[in-house]
């Protein structure tokens, strides 16, 4: 199962991230991308209103649950009905849940060292976090280069037409927010998800 979702996120190439303070927009905003054609997306846990958009958008494509630290974010985002955890940092704690509960982990790293250790504990997919400002596609490309067993994404600031640069760089899959929604509608959210789709098919 866990690998079975991994494996989906690379096979998509693309995975959206929704940061929101408020769980209806989050919901509207999860709905544009699914009605887009994406399958797998991140619902940043910013309170406590998005367990509840977790659990509204869990009923139409698999959801991720993003910013959690403490084990009580996971099991309370896990019972939301997320079947994977996204931490911005990487500790042993989330490794051990998502051990226990069979749920992949999606950890961040921002060094080589960080992201070898992650690997090192079979930390299925890497978040290389914050991407753009760590060097964009040359750090990406130095960072596997030496190490091309990691199975990253990179995320941070990354715009949709900077994704199929990441992919053929070597990333598994490329995390992308604002740029799906900001100064967007729903309707234009759908539209690029579309969009992106088929370029990344086509690459």
């Amino acid at each position: 199962m866990q690998e079975n979702l991994i494996k989906k996120i690379s096979e998509e190439k693309i995975y959206p991230i929704i940061r929101s303070s408020d769980a209806q927009s989050a919901i509207d905003t999860a709905n544009a991308l699914i009605e887009g054609g994406i399958k797998i997306l991140e619902i940043n846990i910013e309170n406590n209103s998005l367990y509840q958009a977790i659990h509204e958008v869990s009923r139409s494509a698999v959801v991720s649950a993003g910013g959690i630290i403490t084990g009580q974010q996971a099991l309370k985002a896990l019972d939301a009905g997320a079947e994977i955890i996204s931490s911005p940092i990487f500790q042993m704690n989330m490794v051990k849940i998502s051990k226990d509960k069979e749920i992949p982990l999606i950890a961040c790293a921002s060094t080589a060292n960080e992201a070898y250790n992650a690997w090192k504990t079979r930390v299925p997919l890497i978040k290389i976090f914050p991407a753009k400002a760590l060097g964009g596609l040359l750090y990406i490309e130095d960072l596997l280069r030496p190490m091309s067993f990691l199975n990253i994404m990179p995320s941070g600031n990354i715009s949709l037409d900077e994704v199929p640069a990441y992919i053929k760089a070597g990333a598994a899959a490329v995390g992308v927010g604002r740029s799906f929604y900001e100064n967007s509608s729903y309707a234009e959210i759908t539209q690029k998800a579309k969009k992106v789709i088929k370029i990344l098919k086509d690459l």
